[in-house]
């Protein structure tokens, strides 16, 4: 409630003075909760007259629109040294007029006597503000939406490679117990594992739509690496260690299928007669490069092979590297064989 100490006669000329000066639609209402001042804002907001406005109630001005009974009530309350009540929001709703939201304030003016009250109404039309808010949410509901499709769509196919790629892995397999050569069998089934290890990169990436830890996944794929080439009976580990670091999805894609490469030559190579041994893949994050390393304990690389060009997974391999930017450093170890590929650049994850 607010006291203005100033003398009767003078209280109505400074209420329209005051008024005036606003540009917020204002009415003020006397005692009998008539309209005995009103802003020009008030006409260009809501196209009424001064005179169509002065000495009516709140009922009468318009069509009736302005007849909300929430909104008489807060005058009432006002007009009664109730409680402020705050800010009120609500709908003026006019025939074939588009509704506005408004947020409506009524205050309490005393001068030297209640006979002398005067209830002041503040309008602030933000129908405009809560329908960018509106389409705002819907835009957000909407992309959620699409989102969520985006990603069944994505599981699907997914899951649709991964079929499409296990029956093709069956087939290699089933060619190469069909046919008498030696050096064609061999191939397909160089073939089949090839197949494998980009559909075990791909059933791990299936739940993975943005960055993926690298971490868990080398540890995850080795794992499967492990499970389907290393039987029982052959002593070898595959042990992961690496740094918190998350990729993109894509990388993760290349990361994977050159661990899968270099895991699955050592475990096929590195260890003759059933010897035992140990696969370490190791995955260091710099600043800002980052190093990957594949190494085993086993007999080495073919010294009459190291100067000749290089097999499929060397291809594979090395132009997975320079699509991740990355060098291939291949070092003879005492005992075994080590591949790192180290990159200057951070990765995009």
């Amino acid at each position: 409630m607010t006291d203005i100490t100033k003398p009767p006669e003078a209280a109505p000329s400074l209420a329209s003075a005051l008024l005036n000066t606003s540009h917020l639609p204002l009415l003020l209402f006397n005692g009998d909760l008539r309209v005995v001042s009103v802003t020009p804002s008030f006409k260009t907001a809501f196209g009424h007259a001064r005179g169509a406005v002065l000495g009516r109630s709140l009922k009468e001005i318009g069509e009736g629109e302005w007849d909300i009974p929430q909104l008489r009530l807060l005058l009432e309350n006002a007009l009664l040294g109730g409680p402020a009540l705050g800010d009120y929001e609500t709908d003026l709703v006019r025939p074939g007029v588009e509704p506005r939201r408004l947020i409506v304030n009524v205050q309490t003016i005393v001068y030297d006597d209640i006979h002398n009250a005067r209830i002041l109404l503040s309008i602030n039309d933000v129908t405009n503000a809560r329908r960018i808010e509106q389409l705002n949410v819907d835009l957000l509901l909407e992309k959620d939406r699409l989102l969520n499709e985006r990603g069944i769509l994505l599981q699907e196919m997914q899951h649709r490679v991964a079929n499409s790629l296990q029956i093709i892995a069956s087939v290699l397999l089933l060619k190469a117990r069909t046919v008498t050569s030696e050096e064609t069998r061999l191939h397909l089934r160089d073939a089949h594992d090839r197949v494998m290890s980009v559909a075990a990169v791909q059933n791990l990436l299936q739940s993975s739509l943005g960055s993926v830890e690298i971490g868990p996944y080398l540890t995850k794929l080795c794992a499967s690496l492990a499970t389907s080439m290393i039987a029982e009976s052959r002593p070898l580990a595959i042990a992961v260690r690496a740094d918190m670091v998350t990729v993109s999805s894509h990388e993760a894609v290349s990361l994977g299928l050159i661990v899968t490469e270099l895991v699955i030559n050592a475990l096929k190579h590195a260890f003759p007669d059933n010897r035992a041994g140990k696969v370490e893949v190791v995955y260091g994050a710099g600043s800002p490069g980052w190093s990957l390393t594949v190494s085993d304990n086993g007999n080495g690389r073919d010294k009459a092979k190291t100067t000749t060009r290089g097999g499929l997974g060397t291809v594979i391999v090395d132009s997975l590297a320079k699509q991740l930017g990355a060098v291939v450093i291949i070092s003879d170890e005492a005992p075994g064989t080590r591949v790192r590929l180290e990159s200057h650049s951070a990765h995009t994850g």
